[in-house]
């Protein structure tokens, strides 16, 4: 689910194909026109519409279905697609099988991988596009100049997670500003007794994190249009060395020593019960934290910050969870009702949404409430500064997790991740009919 999986290279390069016709991934089927915005209010008595969701968004749209369903009498389906969910998605899709909505990672590799010109219904002249607080409009949701996603929360951002306490005994007064400050902090803290850095291993789809947090600046100089364009590669010594440290820091001991078999649910317990230091993840770490302690204990125990080689520059990486896409049925009166269901969610519905998810607000007008805990916070804060990561700027995402694994687990040395990882990137950027390869 967290956005690739094992044994799924040669299906995300087939539905790739399926879904692209191995030409132009924007040509064929349909107007991208901006559609009419039907009133929030009209009614839909006898209309049903489908959403298609993962395992951990299938709760995230129930008050905005509940207040919806009262106000225009339409019904909604929630519809789990198991993980791996992008997958399982384009090779429904690929084959016909096409939902009103469904939960999509905004980015343009993800909506490209959906043929969105083809399938997706163009959100352009949506009423609530105006109302995005700062950058969010244009942060992403967007592929060659025309909206296809509706961003409903905020992007996730890779970063550290540390434990206030273990920092305080150990006489931290203040949190690094590169880095490089950040693997010396993680070395002082060895030297204590104390695990700096907690990584999960059982499945390792974190462990890019560590890579793409050390890209942020290359990021910010067009590293991943030079990639796009296949002007540098993998292999090449910005990534490759990237890698050689995160490896590095591995051999050096400072994670945890059960790395090969720790599970997300690991991480969660051992950062809130100070077993260890820091943690490099994204928003939905912090979700898992926040179904473990309330926000006084959070705000108490848990901080956040950005990091990125030469200071705290956080990598955003918008998920499935932070928005929805609305496909073309063929059914108009289904199409426009759930254009409608968007405008409801972003608009009169969106207050309570953030109240029951205790999520900060993207919209102008709309409070974030005050039981969001200060760190996801901090993460929102970061995202006005941040860069992309892999997965929103680079055409095709690859396995680069699951290679990181691989060498983990001692399977894979630090130069066969960056050559898997190309060789990969290049197999789904031809299947996407991407000029230069």
């Amino acid at each position: 689910m967290k956005n690739s999986w094992k044994a799924v290279v040669a299906t995300a390069a087939v539905a790739a194909v399926a879904l692209t016709g191995c030409s132009d991934p924007s040509a064929g089927g349909g107007s991208d026109a901006p559609a009419s915005w039907p009133a929030q209010d009209t009614k839909l008595d006898g209309t049903t519409l489908t959403i298609w969701a993962a395992q951990n968004s299938n709760k995230t749209p129930e008050s905005v279905i509940k207040g919806f369903e009262k106000l225009t009498g339409a019904k909604i389906e929630v519809v789990t697609i198991p993980d791996p969910y992008e997958q399982g998605i384009q090779t429904k899709v690929a084959t016909g099988d096409k939902p009103d909505l469904a939960f999509w990672q905004p980015t343009a590799s993800q909506l490209t991988a959906l043929n969105a010109k083809t399938n997706l219904q163009s959100l352009d002249g949506a009423p609530w596009v105006e109302n995005y607080d700062a950058n969010f409009g244009d942060l992403t949701g967007l592929l060659d100049d025309t909206r296809y996603a509706a961003l409903v929360s905020s992007p996730a951002v890779e970063g550290v997670y540390y434990n206030k306490e273990v920092l305080a005994k150990a006489g931290v007064t203040e949190t690094p500003k590169s880095f490089e400050e950040l693997v010396e902090l993680g070395r002082g803290l060895k030297s204590q007794g104390v695990t700096p850095f907690y990584e999960m291993g059982d499945p390792g789809w974190s462990t890019q994190w560590w890579v793409q947090v050390q890209l942020a600046d290359a990021a910010a100089d067009g590293l991943w249009d030079r990639v796009n364009a296949n002007e540098e590669k993998f292999t090449d010594p910005t990534i490759q060395g990237a890698v050689d440290t995160y490896k590095g820091l591995i051999d050096e001991g400072l994670f945890n020593e059960n790395i090969k078999t720790s599970t997300f649910e690991d991480q969660g317990d051992a950062l809130l019960a100070g077993d260890a230091a820091m943690v490099v993840q994204v928003n939905s770490f912090f979700n898992q934290l926040q179904a473990k302690a309330d926000t006084a204990e959070l705000n108490d125990k848990i901080g956040f910050f950005p990091i990125s080689p030469k200071g705290n520059v956080g990598t955003f990486i918008p998920d499935q969870s932070n928005a929805l896409v609305a496909f073309k049925t063929g059914d108009e009166k289904r199409e426009a009702a759930a254009r409608q269901f968007l405008s409801y969610w972003l608009g009169d519905g969106y207050q309570d949404f953030i109240d029951t998810q205790s999520t900060p607000s993207l919209l102008k007008g709309a409070t974030t409430p005050d039981t969001v805990p200060q760190a996801l916070l901090d993460v929102h804060a970061s995202i006005k500064d941040s860069v992309g990561s892999m997965q929103a700027l680079a055409v095709a995402n690859p396995d680069l997790w699951i290679n990181l694994t691989n060498m983990i687990q001692g399977t894979m040395t630090a130069t066969e991740v960056t050559q898997a990882t190309q060789e990969q990137f290049e197999q789904l950027a031809k299947a996407q009919g991407v000029s230069g390869f």
